[in-house]
């Protein structure tokens, strides 16, 4: 079911809203995560606006697939995250559902000047809020 999530954007910062399109869960969900998963820690802004980064997005994903899709329980997928960080801190996980994702970024094509002026431009109106 992955297949059918939308590409997420060169972008730096999500808000919860654009991270619940781009994983289809709903924004509730994407707050209760952040308290069962230590790793979700989106950086927050005044009035406590969330702001999630591209890695988060990915940690999302992950979190979504081994619960709706493989039929975690919380804990289980927990446990699994936990799993996979210590497999990852040494090797990749062989034939692991996060090989072909963690591939893609640690190989993603460096940005354009336009792009990084875009991304430059976005932090700072994210600053100035």
């Amino acid at each position: 079911m992955n297949a059918a999530l939308p590409a997420i954007p060169a972008k730096r910062y999500f808000t919860i809203g654009e991270v619940a399109e781009l994983c289809s869960v709903k924004p509730h969900v994407l707050r209760y995560w952040e308290q069962e998963f230590t790793q979700l820690r989106p950086m927050k802004r005044r009035g406590n606006r969330r702001y999630y980064q591209h890695h988060e997005v990915l940690m999302i994903r992950r979190i979504r697939e081994l619960l709706y899709e493989q039929g975690f329980t919380i804990s289980g997928a927990r446990n699994r995250l936990q799993e996979l960080a210590h497999a990852a801190s040494g090797a990749l996980p062989p034939d692991g559902p996060d090989a072909a994702t963690l591939e893609h970024a640690t190989h993603a094509a460096p940005l354009t000047p336009a792009q990084l002026r875009s991304e430059l431009e976005e932090i700072r109106a994210l600053l100035m809020r």
